[in-house]
């Protein structure tokens, strides 16, 4: 197991409570910190860090600056010895140490400069690998259909190589582009060899190193994070036999059904290129003009209507590898598979109001979000589960899998657990590693393969050819965060950015100058494509089964609980609002007839027009679907751990506070594992009710309600009238209440719940189980129930009529 920095609860007293609380943020900071030792490591880093600021106090060498004798007597620089390596790290998980990672980097050493020994290649009596490390069985003939058919498009090995010689005499992704990426490994529960060879997923206990990207797609690197949008999960596992990369989305389902679509699909969500508008966002003509013309879409925007495409954290959303592959084990037999990461914090989305405010108070939320919890030690966790089924038994479904717009329901072929992914360490820099690191659906180790999914097929080719472009050139696999673990030798050469020197004459296979190394590794240590067989005739066409455009989009609708087919409705009606040709609007709504009448319904009623005739059928008379509701496919169907580990709790503080009762929440929230922020009209420190010194970290004016998952009101008449003065407070309040959040208001600050219009009681006429009342007398079991409420995460029921949190407004 590799080592995990687990955090421990700080020392008690609300001093080193809050300082603890303040030290994992990243976007404001206490005025002042607290005296006396550190409570854990981010108070010792934050504490280390403002005592090395401190030991220059101004610039000693500006005055030595100026004049000629000054000129002809450069100075030295000004140095402070920092109290510990912490200080100046980039990232207190620098400590957690992988085989790809490495350790904390040597004081005072640049690695990149030394001997070139470091680089220096010998491959005799080595295998011939691909870049990826992945050993080659056959070196002498290109991928086809049968001896004397077509060579194959899917044919992996043959592009790299190609592509390389292609390239032998580097900018921003075009979909992707903004991401955020984190360290860590995957761990194997029990080995399946009865299905693959593949080196992660063969033996129980295996530990295989992870660097793992999540993304938006449609907009830049400079987009904000919490756009309605698909979410990119790119795991790379740096395996023993080579790269292996599972590139999938946070949605089990695409747009489109042949790769042959992808330009058009991506020009179309991209801002319009005659004023370059809308940034991030598909609520446009060009967008919907497109996918109301493929009705094969339809399945896909329930899901990017849906609040999937409005993830709390990355942290809380599932992962999927999207298409169906090809599982082969030691005696050359296969099974088909998809892969699906859960998340084990559950599955929480956003609202749409919750998701615009917070763009525009912090475009980093998700980055953040990540970034905050590694430091903190509170490292992300999904499990890993495959469905495994047959060949023979696909056949008899009523969709094809080979259809990446089709899912096939758990209840039909329920998840088998496999292993878990951990993310432990953050990245030294952003560009080296984030940046740089290039994921292809390509790369795929013995024991992974292809099906004849055709989006797929198209994957297999762009990426490649995608990274050669973004990163300057074919070497992009010796870039540091790309090289894999295993032994790369192979006989490309040259290029740009070339790293390797290698030694001798011969470059090229078959060979005597060299021994004839690299050598071939053969069929029983080489990647060997499954060999299905193939003989039938060169066409461009779609199987009968991927016309059925509609049954998995009312499947997906139906599973829906009330509140989330309300935010789909609400999430079609802001888009389409913002289409300027209304008949791209009623092509769309025409087309949903098809999948759901309510839905068309409620989206007509929205923009004013009355329900169109629905858009003819590519099938007219589809199969009977298996299963027509799935649980499985509602996020409350993966509520996660019951824990509120980093949840964020915004605890208002102002001069004459009950001081104790808010520290008291505060330490209980953070052995909890979650993060009690002391907001304060401004930061800095306050005077409480008792005469002690609280210190706000953050303010009403920097860190607005939005931002916190829960929010506690002080008791103390004296703070609570200062609260109410505030212009920012009641704003506060209902933007927390708005979104569904947990509200704990202590002894007298009911008052500012009333004054904020705040009810108490569900439309239902029950009691809101979000909405709290703690006086001195239950204090215990008001902490209690508010750890609780918080657990909940959201609390939907709130949700009627207006007060239904809207797709808009804009």
């Amino acid at each position: 197991m590799p080592p995990s920095r687990t955090p421990s609860p700080p020392e008690s007293g609300s001093a080193a409570t809050s300082a603890a609380a303040a030290a994992r943020n990243t976007d404001s900071g206490a005025a002042h910190l607290p005296g006396g030792p550190p409570a854990d490591p981010p108070s010792q880093k934050a504490a280390h860090a403002q005592a090395l600021a401190a030991g220059m106090p101004f610039n000693a060498n500006k005055p030595l600056e100026h004049g000629m004798d000054n000129a002809l007597r450069t100075p030295a620089g000004q140095t402070v010895q920092p109290l510990s390596s912490a200080a100046t790290a980039s990232t207190l998980s620098e400590e957690i140490n992988s085989e790809k990672a490495g350790g904390m980097a040597m004081p005072g050493l640049n690695a990149t400069i030394e001997s070139l020994d470091r680089v220096r290649v010998d491959s005799g009596g080595q295998r011939l690998t691909t870049n990826q490390g992945v050993p080659i069985a056959d070196n002498q003939n290109s991928l086809k259909a049968g001896l004397r058919g077509p060579a194959l498009l899917e044919d992996f090995i043959l592009r790299e190589k190609i592509t390389h010689f292609d390239h032998e005499r580097i900018p921003e992704r075009i979909v992707h582009a903004r991401g955020s990426g984190a360290h860590g490994y995957f761990e194997c529960y029990e080995g399946i060899p009865q299905f693959t060879k593949a080196a992660p997923l063969r033996e129980g206990g295996k530990i295989t190193p992870v660097f793992v990207r999540f993304s938006t797609v449609a907009g830049e690197r400079g987009s904000k994070d919490t756009a309605r949008d698909v979410r990119g999960f790119a795991v790379k596992f740096y395996t023993d036999e080579g790269n292996w990369d599972l590139v999938g989305n946070n949605m089990p389902v695409f747009f489109i059904q042949d790769a042959m679509k992808f330009p058009d699909l991506v020009h179309a969500v991209k801002p319009e290129p005659h004023h370059q508008m809308p940034q991030a966002a598909s609520a446009h003509d060009t967008f919907w003009d497109f996918v109301s013309l493929m009705p094969e879409s339809t399945h896909m925007l329930m899901w990017h209507m849906s609040d999937r495409a409005i993830p709390r954290s990355y942290r809380m959303m599932q992962g999927f590898g999207v298409h169906t592959f090809r599982l082969v084990n030691e005696a050359g037999e296969s099974v088909f598979c998809k892969f699906h990461w859960s998340p084990v914090l559950g599955t929480h989305s956003l609202v749409w109001d919750e998701a615009v405010k917070i763009s525009g108070a912090d475009p980093d939320f998700h980055r953040r979000d990540l970034w905050e919890a590694i430091e903190a030690g509170e490292f992300p966790e999904w499990e890993l589960g495959l469905q495994i089924f047959t060949e023979e038994e696909a056949e008899a479904f009523s969709f094809d899998v080979l259809d990446a717009t089709k899912i096939v329901p758990e209840e039909l072929v329920p998840l088998t657990p496999v292993g878990r992914l951990v993310l432990n360490r953050n990245p030294d820099n952003f560009f080296a590693e984030t940046e740089q690191v290039a994921f292809c659906a390509a790369h795929v180790v013995p024991g992974i393969d292809f099906t004849n999914d055709p989006l797929l097929a198209g994957r297999i080719h762009s990426y490649v050819d995608t990274q050669i472009t973004r990163l300057g050139g074919p070497n992009f696999h010796e870039l540091p965060i790309n090289a894999p673990m295993a032994q790369v030798h192979n006989n490309q050469r040259d290029g740009m950015h070339r790293q390797a020197i290698h030694r001798g004459r011969a470059a090229y296979e078959p060979n005597s100058l060299g021994g004839g190394c690299p050598f071939q590794a053969g069929a029983s240590a080489g990647f060997m494509t499954f060999p299905q067989r193939v003989e039938q005739d060169k066409v461009r066409g779609k199987p009968e089964k991927f016309a059925d455009h509609y049954t998995q989009a009312t499947l997906f609708f139906e599973s829906q609980t009330p509140t989330e087919q309300a935010h789909i409705a609400a999430a079609f009606r802001f888009e389409l609002s913002k289409c300027t040709v209304p008949a791209v609007r009623e092509r769309m709504v025409a087309s949903l007839v098809n999948a759901s009448p309510l839905l068309a319904q409620q989206v007509a009623d929205g923009l004013g027009i009355p329900v169109p005739p629905a858009l003819p059928r590519a099938l007219a008379q589809p199969a009977t679907p298996e299963v027509t509701h799935s649980h499985a496919l509602s996020l409350t169907a993966r509520p996660g751990d019951g824990s509120v580990r980093t949840r964020k709790v915004a605890l208002l503080v102002a001069d004459g506070v009950q001081g104790e009762q808010i520290a008291a929440i505060q330490a209980a929230l953070l052995a909890e594992g979650a993060v009690g922020r002391l907001v304060g009209p401004r930061i800095g420190p306050f005077r409480t009710a008792e005469g002690e010194t609280m210190e706000a970290d953050a303010s009403l004016e920097n860190e607005p309600g939005f931002l916190f998952d829960a929010l506690v009101l002080p008791d103390g008449a004296e703070g609570v009238e200062l609260l109410f003065a505030n212009a920012h407070t009641e704003q506060f309040i209902k933007d927390q209440f708005l979104h569904g959040k947990t509200i704990l208001a202590l002894g007298a600050s009911a008052t500012l719940l009333a004054e904020a219009k705040i009810p108490e009681t569900l439309p239902s006429g029950d009691a809101d189980p979000g909405v709290l009342r703690g006086t001195a007398e239950n204090f215990e079991s008001t902490i209690e129930a508010f750890v609780a409420a918080l657990a909940r995460h959201r609390h939907p029921a709130r949700e009627i009529g207006a007060l239904v949190v809207d797709a808009g407004p804009a």
